[in-house]
């Protein structure tokens, strides 16, 4: 009987019967509890209901089901981490024995599930145990290659990237990987490759735009200015028509998120304090330096850099039992005013203080948490926020040239980046208006002309005593899992500024429209 509702449920399934399916899977977990599979066959559909708190139970059954299998342990991880259970995902992979590790597919799951947790040395293992039982195609290899990216292993790295593109020559990820390795010079530049690369790529697809990033890399590298800006161009006109962005959605949330955070909606309760290793926020715009703030920081000997994490996002929409693949919907700030802040705050630590490795700071560095600075102080007003900001002509350039894959749809037009930084600049002064005090403002330009005496003042903000290791962030041998991971494992440095004024003509009017009202 177990089994007949088994492939009933997933008969359902295939058909796209939700309902169907949901009421099978009810019916065998009534009868067989610990049938792993079926709860996270369950859990996905109640996902798809947007009903967060029964998708996590159904989770945390799964993890605690039994289940011995490595792949089924990699893909209830990765889906307890989609509801913010990461403490439960970082268990359940490491219940994994390993006798069990039998097959490189296997290894290859848990490998992404360690690095959705963080945890990027033991992906690194993870994934060349993979290679070593003899597991592999593209895929691999370019993951391979990210993780030895990440911890900090840049020729193993290339050599990895190499092969992926062997494999598959249209794969322009890798390529675009590759470029960003180091800076090219004429001896070491793939023009004539990546070329070639695009005669075989699918037309249109992601890879096809990072082939073409790929190529303004190499030509910026050069000098050859006029040429790599056509290729950005085409390459985000590519994710533009893949990701078009709604600039009335976006702006009317940012209007709703500050007309819903007045100075008394943001008062914390006093149950919202909690003892315990206390996080330190890093927000601001992407690609506007936060990464070096965060390595200055995670040198402290008091202070552990944990990385980007959604984890205080996910306990929010927890409490709202609300989800949805964006950051903001109107369901979720619709909900807000009603929430358990003191609950999230609580929630949120349960779920990260392991990442402060026995330290009494870590560092939670998800640049678009400036959208929430509000709610994050409310729950847990204990905490720091450092607030990065960066030339707005620099950092809106910086986004244009980055290709963040499926995220951050407004970098890849013109206009909705401009107002998408007006949104982002709107939100930070009403922030500093309704919680005074409450968030460090630190200029890149600042940080990087005067390291140690930015750093003192950072310190000082956050409780801590100056240590002058602090701001050598080149000897910080930590992974680092963001586009600046080549950068910052070198001395600080300010080359970055003014990079947009090799391309004035054709990036200069952006500076009008971020001077819009």
């Amino acid at each position: 009987m177990d089994d007949r509702l088994w492939l009933k449920a997933q008969r359902y399934l295939a058909g796209n019967q939700l309902t169907a399916a949901r009421i099978a899977c009810e019916a065998l977990l009534q009868r067989a509890p610990d049938h792993a599979d079926a709860r996270l066959l369950l859990a996905g559909i109640l996902l798809g209901e947007k009903r967060v708190r029964e998708t996590a139970a159904q989770l945390l059954a799964a993890a605690n089901s039994g289940a011995t299998s490595a792949t089924l342990s990699g893909k209830i991880a990765l889906a307890l981490l989609r509801v913010g259970e990461t403490r439960a995902a970082r268990d359940c992979v490491a219940r994994v024995r390993p006798a069990a590790l039998a097959s490189g597919p296997d290894c290859a799951v848990l490998a992404h599930a360690l690095q959705t947790i963080g945890e990027h040395e033991d992906a690194l293992a993870m994934v060349a145990r993979a290679r070593a039982l003899g597991f592999d195609n593209a895929d691999l290899r370019y993951f391979h290659a990210i993780q030895l990216i990440f911890n900090g292993k840049l020729d193993a790295a290339a050599g990895e990237l190499e092969a992926c593109l062997r494999l598959q020559p249209g794969f322009g990820r890798a390529a675009l990987s590759r470029a960003r390795l180091r800076r090219q010079t004429h001896a070491t530049q793939h023009l004539d490759d990546i070329c070639r690369r695009l005669g075989v790529v699918e037309w249109g697809s992601v890879d096809h735009a990072a082939l073409e990033f790929a190529r303004f890399k190499e030509l910026d590298d050069l000098g050859d200015h006029a040429d790599a800006w056509g290729a950005l161009e085409r390459g985000n006109a590519i994710m533009h028509a893949r990701l078009p962005c709604d600039r009335a959605r976006e702006e009317a949330l940012v209007e709703r998120m500050i007309a819903l955070s007045t100075r008394d909606f943001l008062q914390p309760a006093p149950a919202a304090t909690h003892a315990g290793p206390q996080p330190i926020f890093v927000i601001g715009m992407p690609r506007s330096g936060t990464t070096v703030l965060e390595r200055i920081l995670g040198n402290h000997s008091q202070v552990s850099a944990a990385g980007e994490l959604d984890d205080f996002a996910h306990q929010l929409r927890w409490q709202a039992d609300h989800h949805d693949r964006t950051l903001l919907d109107p369901m979720l700030l619709e909900r807000m005013r009603g929430l358990d802040y003191a609950n999230i705050g609580a929630r949120y630590l349960a779920q990260t203080q392991w990442r402060a490795r026995g330290k009494p700071y870590f560092v939670d560095k998800l640049p678009s948490n400036y959208f929430l600075a509000g709610a994050i102080h409310r729950a847990l007003p204990q905490a720091h926020i450092l607030h990065m900001s960066r030339d707005p002509m620099d950092v809106c350039f910086s986004n244009y040239k980055a290709l963040f894959g499926d995220a951050c749809a407004y970098s890849y037009h013109l206009p909705s980046l401009a107002a998408q930084h007006r949104h982002y600049t709107r939100l930070m002064r009403h922030w500093h208006a309704v919680m005074p005090g409450r968030i460090l403002d630190v200029s890149y330009e600042d940080l990087v002309a005067a390291p140690e005496t930015q750093a003192r003042r950072i310190l000082d903000f956050c409780g801590l005593s100056f240590e002058a290791g602090c701001i050598d962030i080149s000897r910080n041998a930590a992974p680092v899992a963001t586009l600046s991971t080549a950068q910052v494992r070198e001395a600080i440095h300010d080359r970055a500024r003014g990079e947009w004024r090799r391309y004035a003509t054709q990036f200069g009017g952006i500076g009008d429209l971020l001077a819009m009202n």
